[in-house]
């Protein structure tokens, strides 16, 4: 049985969103109509998702490594301090952008994707530090029940629809075996409502990839998209 992995998971996901974000905003054609107000508030988005991340991680895991693994904790806390600064120059370019004037819009364009890829840069960073440092930390001062348990409080927490917004934003980045591992849990505790469960959690992936978990799953496409029902 794999290792309880508390971060592995929801950082392929964020990685995955991050570098499409970096490449939509790089690439965008910003002299369009709504097009920078629609940038900035994805950039928005993300800092606030991020930081909302780092409450959950700071809420259920880290209370836990700084009483086993003090030393750990103490690496993630330096890197909090980076993370912050560069949320908060993202913030700034990200609010600026809408209102910048047409003949420097595409200037303030490129000092927001600037922005982004520090935050970017200084996040990977932060993500290496959880996963080489912090969680081998717990895997060898924690028992699997321990962290077992941390993962359920945090599931537990959760509401039906931030659970599914998790999942969707997890699930496009993660290789197909363990997606089919997620989704079959997840499927088989919505009991009467599997079908309906299956389409609404796979909306975010490519057509290929869903064709994919249906097939790993062994069911067909068109149940999950009947027991759904109409829109």
């Amino acid at each position: 049985m794999p290792k309880v992995d508390l971060y592995r998971n929801v950082h392929m996901g964020q990685r995955a969103r991050l570098f499409a974000l970096a490449v939509e905003l790089g690439s965008t054609d910003i002299s369009q109509r709504g097009t920078a107000a629609g940038q900035a508030e994805r950039c928005l988005a993300m800092t606030q998702e991020l930081r909302e991340h780092a409450d959950h991680e700071d809420t259920f895991i880290h209370g836990l490594l700084r009483e086993r693994a003090p030393e750990a904790a103490d690496a993630l806390e330096a890197e909090h301090v980076r993370l912050d600064a560069a949320f908060v120059a993202l913030d700034e370019r990200a609010r600026a952008l809408p209102t910048s004037p047409a003949d420097a819009l595409a200037e303030a364009q490129h000092a927001l994707y600037l922005a982004l890829n520090e935050v970017i840069s200084a996040y990977l960073a932060h993500l290496y530090v959880e996963e080489t440092v912090a969680m081998p930390a717990l895997w060898e001062y924690s028992s699997e029940e321990e962290l077992g348990a941390v993962y359920a409080a945090f599931r537990s927490s959760r509401t039906q629809e931030e659970a599914l917004t998790d999942l969707r934003r997890m699930l496009p980045a993660l290789p197909p075996p363990t997606r089919a591992a997620i989704v079959h849990d997840v499927v088989q505790a919505a009991a009467d409502q599997a079908g309906s469960t299956l389409a609404a959690v796979t909306t975010t992936l490519s057509p290929d990839q869903r064709s994919r978990l249906y097939e790993d799953l062994a069911v067909p496409e068109a149940w999950a998209l009947q027991e759904c029902g109409p829109a």
